[in-house]
């Protein structure tokens, strides 16, 4: 900005006219913490990225959020991996059509968990996975 150029009407000296407010996000809503803990859990039929995404986003924000989106994160982010290897490993040649069914029996297995505790947390209940590695602590 140049020395003598005119200020903007509603600036303050020295500061530009538009800056931008501290990112304070306030606090979840009790409805509001249920309803992203629920889509943590229900999000595991896409993978692990959805209860990555609420875990990163929603953890400082509502308590059952973070600890429902870190148990649906650590339950879904080893058979992401191994679905992805084995979607990678389709592309072999003869032993192709082995890992497409493993693959789909991965993705069917974690519908079928993420569905049922996603449906458990609506209700507010916490929900633990009994095989879970919970490697984000």
């Amino acid at each position: 900005m140049a020395e003598n150029a005119p200020e903007e009407p509603g600036s303050a000296a020295g500061r530009p006219q538009y800056h931008g407010a501290p990112a304070n996000a306030l606090p979840l809503t009790a409805s509001e913490d249920r309803q992203w803990a629920t889509l943590a859990h229900f999000g595991g039929i896409l993978g692990c990225l959805p209860s990555l995404l609420i875990y990163l986003i929603f953890r400082d924000r509502g308590p059952f959020t973070a600890q429902e989106s870190k148990e649906a994160l650590n339950f879904t982010l080893p058979p992401t991996i191994a679905a992805v290897l084995a979607n990678i490993l389709v592309l072999l040649p003869v032993v192709g059509n082995v890992f497409a069914v493993i693959a789909t029996a991965i993705w069917v297995a974690l519908t079928c968990f993420s569905v049922s505790a996603g449906i458990r947390v609506n209700h507010g209940q916490p929900h633990r996975y009994k095989l879970n590695l919970r490697w984000i602590k």
